[in-house]
């Protein structure tokens, strides 16, 4: 096994931030004594590409550079290869836009708090949820979403996604707008019917923040080999607005057509394809089963 970090370095997460910091900060890991292979993505999917290739080498230890999106790609790189392997260490380097899995072990400085972790070698095992749709199947660690959240993230990227935060608060307010609320058909575990109620938005989550500061899923602990779920029905628009706030501090989850469980399996029954985000990422995919690999990875924390 390869005792080197195989270092993935996404250039311009953080709209760009990411590339001019991460020379000096890998230095200061290196003049640690920290080994290091350093690679770039050149474009969509290549961080997983080059992991998979890592781990066939030998490599079981990585590093994402960049946010959650470069995680997800080196997740994605290394499962279902990863399964019946030795279990990979992974640590990120937050310098990208949302580090929002970073936020469930420490409200300090993200990029310090991780660089200790590095340093310190401090890790704590981790679940990797299991994604099956139609074409294929995806692995995160973060959440995955349909819905609201997810329908504004994809405005976002389609519309306004060259301006930033101001683009996906226009996102939010497109979709604020039309305010669609429809039914995800999904069963849980054991469950003999589908619940086809009408919702604002489904989530699926390992960690407990999504958009850096949004706490979706107050109860979620990454390493209890569960799926933390969340459901938000169907609340109007006075009612959202009215609202928005509880979902930076968790509280939404008390709101009466709101609700939480915990699940090891849930099976959907979608008429085609939707829009999910699923770790930054916004994709679509018709959802067929979702599972979780228990402490699939070790993650630096």
């Amino acid at each position: 096994m390869k005792k080197t970090f195989f270092t993935v370095v996404n250039p311009v997460a953080g709209h760009g931030r990411c590339g001019p910091l991460a020379g000096p900060a890998l230095e200061n890991l290196r003049k640690a004594g920290i080994r290091l292979d350093v690679v770039e993505t050149k474009h969509a999917g290549h961080g997983s590409d080059l992991t998979r290739e890592a781990y066939q080498k030998g490599y079981r230890r990585f590093l994402g550079v960049g946010g959650d999106g470069v995680v997800y790609e080196i997740v994605n790189g290394l499962f279902p290869g990863a399964e019946a392997g030795e279990r990979p260490t992974l640590a990120l380097l937050p310098l990208g836009t949302g580090n929002s899995f970073l936020r469930d072990f420490t409200t300090e400085r993200e990029a310090e708090y991780a660089t200790r972790a590095i340093l310190e070698e401090r890790t704590r095992p981790c679940d990797v949820l299991r994604m099956k749709h139609r074409d294929g199947v995806i692995h995160y660690i973060n959440l995955l979403s349909v819905g609201f959240a997810a329908d504004a993230a994809a405005v976002t990227n389609r519309k306004y996604k060259r301006w930033g935060h101001v683009g996906y608060l226009l996102g939010v307010f497109t979709c604020l707008v039309k305010l669609v609320r429809r039914p995800f058909p999904c069963r849980v575990d054991d469950e003999s019917e589908f619940d086809r109620r009408p919702c604002l938005f489904l989530t699926f989550n390992n960690s407990k923040f999504t958009g850096r500061t949004m706490m979706i899923a107050p109860n979620a602990d990454t390493s209890d080999g569960l799926i933390e779920y969340v459901r938000w029905g169907p609340i109007g628009r006075l009612g959202l607005i009215a609202n928005l706030g509880t979902l930076y501090d968790g509280s939404h989850v008390k709101h009466p057509l709101a609700s939480r469980r915990t699940a090891r399996r849930v099976e959907f029954a979608l008429d085609g394809p939707v829009d999910v985000m699923v770790d930054g990422e916004v994709l679509t995919l018709q959802c067929e089963t979702l599972d979780v690999l228990p402490s699939a990875i070790n993650f630096m924390v």
